[in-house]
């Protein structure tokens, strides 16, 4: 296993993170226990969790990816082996996280109470990277479209202002719950203000941005691997086998038994047009180097000089094994360009 220094702090993470967002819904409490234990074992030291979690979300099953965590902790008496990072949910419509039931906001109180609740499903007195999830302002992230939208903007007018959020974090890096600032679902801009407020305040400095990065997604490397690598905030990419898609297995519309996209109809991200070409020519870049498409996708985005980690998710052991043997996977010269005609010729299909 690498380990790559975690922005500018003191912590050295594996270049796989191990995901953990289906724990609670498509995976046991015994069966998150079995991934942990087995990713532990190679050398895997870093897991990312989110008071969301688990996917979708949902009131009945919100915090339970967190809850498993926490029981593992207790039974293996190994927190301090373990670097956790866990999120903050940013400005969203959902009632179920908060006791008063307001939606979701960025504002000091509720910074707090879900702070008070992670750490207590994590049973844990620290998380060490605490996340914003996505942003307080309206902006494009996530499934949603790639244009930003002023009229959106204008229309919120209310956001709790980044310096306000910083010093929300400060008190709680003062009061030991939480180590490390991180950010999720952030633009250019939003990274630089956090960078460049936090150094005006004196307040924690961000450390990392959680953000989406695959063959099917490369919108990082257009200003924000600049900022990844001149200000130390390195990307922790997630979805890196774009939920599965990379791996062909819902090519021609197959839709295997148990499959997240099956179960849920989540997909649409990976659905655009254009997406289902981009897959069938890097899985024969793989096929013709006689490497697995799933690791050669997942060799490649921890080839990236920008990336911190890669973020894993799986359902069963035989992929949690597949995907964390791709740090043995070293992507030969010509492969990678293999990849970069392929990308000059679909672009990003799903930003």
């Amino acid at each position: 296993m690498d380990y790559r220094r975690l922005g500018r702090t003191d912590l050295d993470v594996s270049v796989i993170c191990l995901g953990t967002m289906t724990w609670g819904e498509q995976n046991t409490e015994a069966e998150g226990h079995a991934q942990m234990d087995y990713a532990l074992e190679q050398g895997v030291n870093f897991f990312d969790t989110a008071e969301l979690y688990s996917i979708p979300p949902k009131p009945e099953t919100q915090g339970s990816t967190e809850q498993i965590i926490g029981s593992w902790f207790k039974a293996r008496g190994n927190r301090d082996k373990i670097i956790l990072a866990s999120k903050v949910c940013g400005r969203g419509g959902n009632t179920w996280f908060r006791d008063d039931k307001s939606p979701t906001r960025v504002t000091r109180k509720q910074i707090f109470e879900a702070v008070e609740k992670s750490l207590q499903r994590l049973g844990t007195d620290y998380i060490d990277l605490y996340q914003l999830h996505f942003p307080e302002r309206p902006m494009p992230w996530g499934s949603n479209p790639t244009r930003f939208d002023p009229a959106a903007y204008k229309l919120a007018g209310d956001e709790t202002a980044i310096p306000e959020q910083l010093d929300a974090f400060a008190e709680l890096v003062k009061a030991g719950k939480i180590r490390h600032l991180g950010l999720s679902n952030e633009s250019a801009w939003g990274t630089m203000r956090f960078v460049t407020d936090s150094e005006v305040r004196g307040t924690p400095r961000v450390q990392s941005i959680q953000n989406a990065y695959s063959l099917l997604n490369r919108t990082f490397e257009t200003a924000l691997a600049e900022i990844a690598l001149h200000e130390q905030v390195g990307l922790l990419a997630y979805s890196p086998l774009a939920q599965g898609f990379l791996t062909g297995k819902y090519l021609d519309g197959a839709r295997p038994a148990g499959a997240r996209t099956t179960l849920f109809d989540r997909g649409q991200r990976y659905q655009t047009a254009g997406a289902e070409e981009a897959i069938k020519l890097y899985i024969a870049v793989a096929r013709e180097a006689g490497l697995d498409p799933a690791q050669m996708a997942l060799a490649f985005v921890n080839s990236r000089s920008f990336v911190t980690s890669n973020i894993i998710g799986a359902t069963s052991m035989e992929q949690l094994k597949t995907d964390i043997a791709s740090v043995d996977v070293t992507l030969p010269a010509d492969v990678v360009a293999a990849i970069d005609v392929v990308h000059q010729r679909v672009g990003n299909p799903c930003p």
